[in-house]
């Protein structure tokens, strides 16, 4: 009788189990190809200097993951450290050389990785979630990283492990 019971109570509970939200039509081929402008306009912006929009495409949520581990900048923080490089006129040149943008069903993030071009740092990573919002897509998170290959990975870790000690 109680594994009757219980059998009937799974059986009510799956039964009861809602249906998958269903969202209305999404042109995801679309929503990426706005992404990828918007990363575009994002990096043209950092290369230009143009630091209202450079940081208008940033939600205001928005977190900027920089190359060394202690950079996590707040939009606020991060405006606040480029303000003097970009009023002096240097901004920073990254350019994609690959991106895979994804989009959700409902359309409303989209995620991406892009191998980057840099004058200086040579080739690197930037990875993040953007969120549509009523002005367009927004970064509400930007990781840049430099790739480091496998074979180079233990001595590179090496040098960080040093340089945390001081050495």
């Amino acid at each position: 009788m109680l594994r009757a019971c219980a059998l009937a109570l799974i059986v009510m509970t799956v039964g009861c189990r809602a249906a998958p939200e269903e969202h209305p039509l999404t042109d995801k081929d679309l929503l990426a190809v706005e992404a990828v402008a918007t990363l575009e306009d994002f990096h043209a912006a950092a290369a230009a200097a143009d630091g209202a929009r450079y940081f208008g495409h940033f939600a205001a949520d928005g977190v900027f993951l920089g190359t060394d581990a202690t950079e996590r900048w707040t939009v606020d923080a991060f405006r606040a450290y480029a303000r003097p490089h970009f009023d002096a006129g240097k901004g920073w040149t990254y350019t994609a050389t690959e991106r895979h943008v994804d989009v959700d069903p409902a359309g409303a993030y989209a995620w991406f990785d892009e191998l980057l071009a840099n004058a200086k740092l040579g080739p690197c990573r930037g990875s993040g979630v953007l969120r549509r919002e009523a002005g367009g897509w927004k970064v509400v998170q930007y990781n840049l990283t430099i790739p480091i290959p496998n074979d180079l990975a233990t001595d590179v870790a090496e040098q960080i492990r040093r340089h945390a000690q001081g050495e």
